[in-house]
């Protein structure tokens, strides 16, 4: 007698069966994307880097590839707390700087503590000392197109930034003397006005490759 032949139930297939290889990696890149603060608006200054600056920039160089065109990779904003007792004793010193930076870049900061005691200074350990927030991705892009766009033509008596603040390793650092030339703050309800350094790391390998990738993104170096 022939052996009966077994029927076999076909296992459900798991979620997401069926789909094309590669599905997972659009995924992937969709998800890290670098899109504005609203879904699928791209920050406009980035536009800007691939539509006109990478194709400048590889006729200036001859670079043969635009992996090979410098871009920015981040952005570190520092901001001092003044007097370093006064932020010791006064948590609102502390409060209003972390405010007015995250209102500044749209990303809370961090608070710096001092990390051994200075008794010429009257600094002791643990206090703090200032704020910093490190900008990558779209919040990069447009912190920087404001910085350029509406805060440094707002500087008294602004004449340019300066065009040798560079390091050598594709980092520039500006240095702002007032917060409120950014129009996200209130003069009327800041309690001081308080100065910060911008630095902005890019992948250039020379001084001459980040200054001339920061001009064509519209930066105002002095002439």
């Amino acid at each position: 007698m022939a052996a009966e032949e077994k029927t076999k139930t076909p296992k459900p297939k798991p979620e997401g069966a069926g789909q094309k290889k590669g599905g997972g990696r659009r995924q992937i890149a969709a998800a890290t994307s670098d899109k504005g603060p609203e879904k699928g608006v791209e920050p406009r200054l980035r536009l800007r880097y691939r539509n006109e600056a990478v194709p400048k920039l590889m006729e200036q160089f001859k670079f043969k590839n635009p992996m090979q065109v410098p871009r920015v990779t981040k952005i570190v904003i520092n901001m001092g707390l003044g007097r370093h007792s006064e932020a010791g004793t006064n948590l609102k010193v502390i409060e209003n700087a972390v405010n007015e930076l995250m209102a500044i870049t749209g990303q809370r900061p961090v608070v710096t503590r001092s990390k051994k005691a200075i008794a010429n200074f009257k600094l002791r350990a643990g206090v703090p000392v200032g704020v910093f927030v490190t900008l990558r991705a779209a919040n990069m892009w447009e912190f920087l197109d404001r910085l350029i766009t509406f805060a440094l033509p707002r500087v008294r008596d602004f004449k340019g930034v300066p065009a040798k603040s560079f390091d050598g390793r594709g980092g520039y650092t500006l240095g702002v003397r007032e917060h409120i030339i950014f129009p996200e703050i209130d003069f009327d309800n800041t309690d001081k006005v308080k100065g910060m350094n911008i630095s902005i790391q890019t992948s250039a390998a020379t001084d001459e490759e980040a200054r001339a990738l920061l001009a064509a993104l519209g930066f105002p170096f002095r002439t």
